[in-house]
């Protein structure tokens, strides 16, 4: 595989493109170049909590201007993947306002009674009268899905329960595992392939964790580029058993890279 192959860029955000409040040194000249080259291109995160506007906004923040189009939550991909891939329309949910607006606008009914699926995400609102409900559906054998399998969701003041917690203790109470739709599944990038109307093979995907931005890459069929301006390391690279197609720094010098082969 070589850079000059890929037409079209997944990216992952935070550890990417930006830490915390703060954008990565050169991610906004990467993304300006992604746009005035016409280089087709999609955010993708697991963070099913908030949507795409609160994501365009602040990426804006940052002086990275983009459309809400270019972005996929895990929440919004667990919306799409239910309109257009299942017959389920009446749904039991654990999630939060947010991700419930997401589903009303998938033409979701939210329908705690008689549900045709359990669908949960990281969720503050949550309460024990809703995961009492959700566990005795679950358990009588409903549908079962997840917008992401991460177990922490990290803050400013630390680390706090995410989707994948919320399905561990389900799992604890039921036996039962979700179909989980967010990275590192293949589900998440064949969706965001749809809305880009590109091939796995020439997308590539940008991120940097290995488990989960690589993973989901390898599962897709896609190139992998690990970039070590976030979670992973040169040193955990060396220890994985199956190494991205790419690592560099960070974006800029994929960018600088991106130059040098067009």
């Amino acid at each position: 595989m070589q850079l000059s192959n890929i037409r079209a860029f997944l990216l992952d955000m935070d550890g990417t493109v930006y830490l915390g409040p703060n954008p990565i040194e050169g991610a906004s000249a990467f993304i300006d170049y992604l746009q005035t080259s016409e280089t087709p291109f999609l955010f993708l995160t697991n963070n099913p909590s908030a949507d795409a506007a609160y994501y365009r906004d602040k990426l804006a923040r940052m002086g990275i201007q983009v459309d809400a189009s270019h972005i996929l939550t895990a929440g919004a991909a667990t919306a799409r993947y239910l309109r257009e891939k299942t017959p389920y329309r009446r749904l039991c949910v654990l999630g939060t306002p947010s991700f419930e607006e997401e589903l009303l606008r998938a033409d979701m009914r939210l329908d705690g009674d008689t549900p045709d699926a359990v669908v949960i995400a990281f969720d503050k609102t949550l309460t024990y009268a809703k995961l009492e409900r959700a566990c005795l559906l679950v358990s009588a054998g409903l549908p079962y899905i997840a917008t992401n399998p991460d177990r922490v969701c990290p803050t400013e003041y630390g680390y706090i329960p995410d989707c994948g917690a919320i399905a561990a203790l389900i799992e604890a109470a039921t036996g039962r595992q979700p179909d989980f739709i967010g990275k590192p599944e293949p589900a998440f990038a064949r969706l965001a392939l749809d809305v880009l109307g590109t091939e796995a093979a020439t997308t590539a995907m940008v991120g940097d964790r290995l488990y989960t931005d690589m993973a989901m890459a390898k599962r897709a069929g896609m190139p992998g580029i690990l970039v070590l301006s976030g979670e992973s390391t040169a040193q955990d690279v060396q220890n994985t058993p199956e190494p991205p197609d790419f690592v560099l720094p960070s974006v800029r010098e994929l960018h600088r890279a991106l130059l040098e082969t067009r």
